[in-house]
């Protein structure tokens, strides 16, 4: 019922962005996407992960949202589609498209030992680990390290297969208790608005901009979805979309809709 009345709204809205806060030759989430009069984007260090997901390369304007099969997404709930391949299984949904965003930045700045994940039994799962040569056996709900002849190294092969195996069995549930709580005051790039459970949902905070006057936050949001499906930016309901204003209230997103107190942080 939740995900039938956020799609109604959203209809009823005509699922529009302003035109006048879009750059179509823009290549990157902060050169497509201006900022509304009298906003500017909040600083980040060069090296941090907000910096790092505002930089986010986009597919060119008007492409279509791909799922792991090649299909179109249907639901034109988004404006543009970050240029992230995906797996052609149905693995990277919602959290696990969270999860890569998170491992990716902290690959490519070398951060490997700040790698690690837990699944949804609990287990905590750190790179390291798969780094020294150690993998997971599984059975049932139950999950051992084990050595033998694997790879070893932090090169993209192993690293690719981490996050394979992260993705297999962890999840919205897992995520969720893996954040920490945050307050929506202090919301930075980054943060995830979460639902955990099954079904469950996630989105993350790509961007975030500051009234000059007022000190008024608004944010962009990223996700991906049920099924595997490319990680896209959220269209909002508000005049100025992708922009959504910053609210100590439910979040209304175009496939689901977000309890207040739903934002957590890494």
């Amino acid at each position: 019922m939740k995900k039938i009345v956020v799609f109604i709204l959203f209809i009823l809205h005509a699922m529009t962005f302003s035109k006048n806060l879009i750059v179509k030759d823009g290549e990157t989430i902060s050169s497509r996407f201006l900022v509304p009069l009298e906003y500017e984007r909040e600083y980040y260090p060069e090296d941090s992960f907000g910096t790092y997901l505002r930089s986010l390369k986009l597919k060119e304007m008007g492409a279509p949202v791909l799922l792991y099969d090649g299909r179109e997404k249907f639901v034109q709930s988004y404006i543009s589609v970050i240029d992230m391949p995906i797996l052609p299984q149905d693995l990277i949904q919602c959290a696990d498209a969270v999860i890569k965003l998170r491992a990716e930045y902290l690959y490519s700045q070398k951060k490997y030992d700040e790698i690690s994940f837990d699944l949804t039994n609990g287990m905590k799962v750190p790179f390291s680990k798969f780094m020294n040569g150690e993998r997971i056996k599984v059975s049932g709900n139950k999950t051992v390290w084990i050595k033998g002849k694997y790879k070893t190294g932090h090169g993209r092969e192993v690293f690719d297969e981490y996050l394979k195996f992260i993705y297999t069995y962890a999840g919205t549930l897992s995520l969720s208790r893996e954040l920490n709580k945050a307050d929506i005051k202090d919301i930075k790039i980054g943060d995830v608005f979460i639902q955990g459970g099954s079904p469950g949902h996630a989105v993350i905070v790509v961007d975030i901009a500051v009234n000059r006057k007022t000190g008024e936050k608004i944010m962009m949001l990223a996700q991906s979805y049920m099924p595997s499906q490319e990680l896209h930016i959220l269209k909002s309901i508000f005049d100025i979309s992708p922009w959504y204003k910053i609210e100590d209230e439910k979040l209304v997103t175009p496939e689901w809709l977000f309890e207040k107190g739903s934002l957590k942080k890494w």
